[in-house]
């Protein structure tokens, strides 16, 4: 499986998606699409594209494989 490592602008997004993971557990993806899709019917371009990142890192944590060397 490739996923590739979501791109983290800095560490409040890793905060925020362990918030979220914390609060939803398992549903925390979806609580994290709804948040940008709250973004996007605003017209907020910028949040709804950083929720989007959280939520793709959400989904990357939740993983059980390596997906990349292991040092």
């Amino acid at each position: 499986m490739h996923l590739p490592a979501p791109f983290l602008s800095d560490r409040t997004a890793v905060e925020d998606a362990n918030a979220l993971i914390s609060l939803h557990g398992e549903e925390a993806g979806f609580a994290a699409a709804a948040r940008a899709e709250q973004y996007r019917a605003l017209g907020n371009h910028v949040h709804f594209a950083r929720w989007r990142q959280i939520e793709r890192l959400i989904t990357y944590l939740s993983l059980d494989d390596v997906l990349d060397t292991v040092h």
